[in-house]
């Protein structure tokens, strides 16, 4: 027998079983695509979130008043448990320090460094903005800056202008609308929003600029916003737990680390901290929270391997026993085809393929399943389509040695049959 006539016998036997090659196949596509699928996912969401969170360009960082500490599946940090009771107490007392409008605004000044500073305080979320005709859903946020928070933070302005200095150390009520509240109110045309008057949360408000379109995704929509100034949100919105968060943009890449290690001199004395004391404030590089997410992802992705793999196990076991039981069903067949010249080389390479095709077509199926289910979240997240190529062709390989070892025994079992008992079996 000819390789073609071997593996062409084995896809005979195959469709010729339709419904357990469907149930088997159904298996080892279940493991391929739960593995394609949330790796594709897991892909896209990171994507998303580098797209979400680098709103800031690479040669930016912030100053917060605490860290970010985004986890996925809780849990704690653990503490540094070589520090004394006392190092504990100080650092604990010194956490949650807010940072006040009179120390961001004295960062400002005393910041000495070829570099943009902005200042910005949030406001509500979830809010309606609505002319005389029309509203928004209330799934608008307000966010407070200076003159320098749209360049900081990646916007641009489509129409009208920026606030000034004066705007913000006026407090007056101005705005910029983002592009997504602009169409809402003014569909027809946007740029008429400019200087008419809407209400923002029920406080009216003279429209000065509307921002451009800017990318967005699932985790924060940047379309729909409204930006006034610090001082405006100071005086409608803030409390004494709202924090200012400083912003810096330096002219060169290569001039991050010394920007942030001036920044952390500069805004240790305006914190009072003394020389033996930890800082109370922390400084985040534009992707920091993106890379903090996405590397929380990968717990899942280990989770999705092993849940992967005990499916194929499984999916191995049940091929086997298949095999197994197709050996005894064409006993009469093997017995034939060694009467008629076949060898055992022959008998093994017809099980073997006949494993491995079935092996193949549930990673076909599955992985393009999983493709299909980790681009329908890529299509949630707003983000490109993903082929994670190195995990599919992993599949392939994966499914084709699970094919070769359910296969093995079976074939094996076959090759030995005596031809003249297997042509007398019953």
């Amino acid at each position: 027998m000819t390789l073609k006539d071997t593996f062409a016998l084995s896809w005979r036997n195959i469709t010729g079983n339709k419904l357990r090659t469907g149930i088997t196949v159904a298996i080892i596509a279940f493991g391929i695509m739960a593995l394609i699928g949330i790796v594709t996912s897991i892909e896209a969401a990171s994507a998303s979130l580098t797209n979400s969170f680098s709103t800031m360009g690479a040669n930016s960082f912030s100053v917060r008043y605490k860290d970010r500490n985004v986890r996925i599946g809780g849990g704690r940090q653990k503490q540094n448990t070589k520090l004394s009771k006392s190092a504990l107490k100080e650092k604990k007392s010194n956490m949650g320090k807010v940072i006040t409008y009179d120390e961001a605004r004295a960062f400002k000044q005393r910041y000495n460094f070829p570099a943009k500073v902005g200042l910005a305080l949030s406001g509500p979320r979830g809010i309606v903005v609505n002319n005389d005709r029309k509203k928004t859903n209330p799934d608008v946020a307000v966010l407070g800056g200076d003159e320098n928070y749209l360049e900081l933070n990646g916007y641009k302005v489509a129409y009208g202008r920026n606030m000034t200095e004066t705007d913000v150390e006026s407090g007056r009520s101005v705005c910029l609308l983002g592009s997504g509240v602009a169409q809402k109110l003014y569909p027809e045309n946007p740029e008429k929003a400019i200087d008419k008057v809407v209400s923002v949360d029920h406080t009216p408000y003279r429209v000065i600029g509307v921002l451009e379109e800017k990318n967005s995704s699932a985790f924060f929509n940047t379309s729909k916003i409204v930006i006034t100034s610090y001082n405006n949100i100071r005086r409608l919105y803030a409390t004494q737990s709202s924090s200012f968060n400083i912003g810096v943009m330096v002219n060169d890449i290569k001039m991050m680390d010394a920007a942030i290690g001036e920044a952390t001199g500069t805004f240790r004395p305006v914190r009072k901290l003394d020389v033996k004391e930890e800082e109370n404030f922390y400084i985040d590089k534009s992707d920091s929270i993106a890379e903090s997410l996405i590397n929380n992802l990968g717990f899942l992705e280990k989770g999705t391997i092993g849940i992967a793999f005990i499916t194929l196990i499984g999916a191995a076991i049940g091929l086997m026993n298949i095999m197994l039981v197709a050996v005894n069903e064409r006993t009469k067949e093997i017995g034939l085809v060694k009467a008629l010249g076949g060898t055992k080389r022959d008998i093994r390479l017809q099980f073997l393929g006949e494993s491995i095709l079935i092996s193949l077509l549930g990673a076909v199926v599955g992985i393009i399943l999983g493709i299909l289910l980790g681009n329908g979240v890529a299509v949630l997240v707003k983000s490109g389509v993903v082929i994670p190529w190195g995990w599919v062709i992993a599949g392939i390989f994966v499914c084709s040695v699970v094919g070769l070892v359910a296969g093995l025994y079976p074939a094996h079992k076959a090759s030995k049959l005596d031809p003249i008992v297997a042509l007398r079996y019953e």
